[in-house]
């Protein structure tokens, strides 16, 4: 495993520009300079091993949790997690703007005076864009924003950004069980000065499941973000100040963001082909069985005769 280079203390923010992963780039070289030749530097992916405090309930630590995923290079961690944020966000965008051209506002059909003898400007409409109420020039039109982005490149920038937050992170036991029949806010907050997470940072958690009490607890809470697997995103990852984990969380990204997670693409793939291809048999056996039909009728009469 490789030494975890990229996790140095040297911001207590996540944002996207201060975030650990992009301290690395020499910013001083010329942008005119090209990158040489050289084999110095790995460009494949690799794990980044972080080792994070484990706390109680009580925020005392009992012990340590490892976080073992895949990281970029440097030299390319900030265009994969640039391309992935801009991906997300661009895709929210829902693309409906709309504003009305000079030919389709209504009225303007009359010329609004004389074209000459009155010295004022000429005017043939009053549907103009030099006038109030007229159509607007070159105005936004619904269109689709939606870009598309490798699923490999999406989990590989969401674990990069993982793996840059480690500094700011903590695995706390399970805590679900603590808040079961007194979903208090006051409490909530008491836990989390407990583990050293300050309730107006913004501050995301991340579970497996959230049960109803936390949620109730939680959601006054406006710069916290409770995550699940379903609605792990880049933008919270980065836009955190403090990263909060559970244990089941931690093995959870170990194993979908960790170096021997295989894809299970190919054989969904592959049971589709499975799929089609016993489909294919079925009808080339029920076509055989028709077409076998056929021939016995017509041959009858000749050997009848």
């Amino acid at each position: 495993m490789a030494s975890l280079s990229t996790l140095t203390p040297t911001s207590t923010s996540l944002s996207f520009f201060s975030s650990s992963i992009f301290s690395n780039l020499n910013s001083t070289k010329s942008k005119f300079k090209f990158p040489s030749n050289s084999h110095s530097h790995s460009l494949s992916v690799s794990c980044k091993l972080a080792t994070l405090p484990l706390l109680s309930f009580s925020g005392e630590k009992i012990g340590e949790s490892t976080l073992d995923i895949k990281s970029a290079p440097p030299s390319t961690s900030r265009a994969v997690v640039h391309r992935a944020i801009v991906h997300d966000l661009q895709n929210k965008r829902r693309g409906t703007a709309s504003t009305l051209t000079r030919g389709e506002v209504r009225g303007g059909g009359r010329k609004p005076y004389g074209q000459k003898k009155t010295g004022r400007a000429r005017q043939g409409s009053i549907r103009t864009p030099l006038r109030p109420g007229g159509g607007v020039i070159f105005g936004p039109k619904p269109r689709d924003w939606s870009i598309k982005i490798n699923k490999k490149e999406k989990r590989l920038a969401i674990s990069t950004a993982i793996a840059s937050a480690a500094v700011n992170t903590v695995v706390v036991e399970e805590f679900d069980d603590e808040f079961e029949g007194k979903a208090k806010t006051k409490e909530f907050i008491a836990a989390m000065k407990r583990w050293g997470v300050d309730p107006k940072e913004k501050a995301t958690f991340f579970m497996l499941e959230v049960t109803e009490e936390v949620e109730l607890a939680s959601r006054n809470l406006g710069r916290l973000k409770i995550l699940t697997p379903r609605t792990l995103n880049l933008y919270d990852i980065l836009n955190a100040d403090k990263i909060v984990l559970t244990p089941s969380a931690v093995d959870y990204l170990n194993g979908r963001y960790g170096e021997n997670y295989q894809d299970d693409d190919d054989d969904e793939e592959e049971d589709e082909d499975d799929e089609e291809d016993e489909e294919e048999d079925d009808n080339v056996e029920e076509e055989v069985e028709d077409g076998e039909e056929g021939p016995d009728t017509e041959e009858s009469p000749d050997v009848v005769n």
